[in-house]
């Protein structure tokens, strides 16, 4: 009987050996994908933020030269 309990123990902890490397092997695949997936969707984002930025600049430095631009004693100076 000793010797079926041990050739069951050992079936049992290649079993165990088999889907832990299985699933180790499973998790780097989808880390990968995943990684993958989203690099390019982060690059459109960057690119439409930088965008949104630069327009603000552009609004804004557009304002600032507008009230520079307007005489001291001018009413509108302050208005918007």
């Amino acid at each position: 009987m000793a010797v079926g309990g041990g050739h069951m123990l050992i079936f049992l902890v290649g079993a165990l050996l088999g889907v832990i490397m299985g699933g180790t092997l499973c998790v780097r695949y989808l880390r990968r994908e995943i990684a993958a997936d989203i690099g390019p969707r982060l690059k459109r984002v960057q690119l439409q933020l930088d965008n949104i930025e630069s327009q603000l600049n552009l609004a804004i430095m557009t304002r600032y030269a507008e009230l520079g631009s307007r005489a001291p004693g001018d009413p509108r100076r302050l208005s918007p």
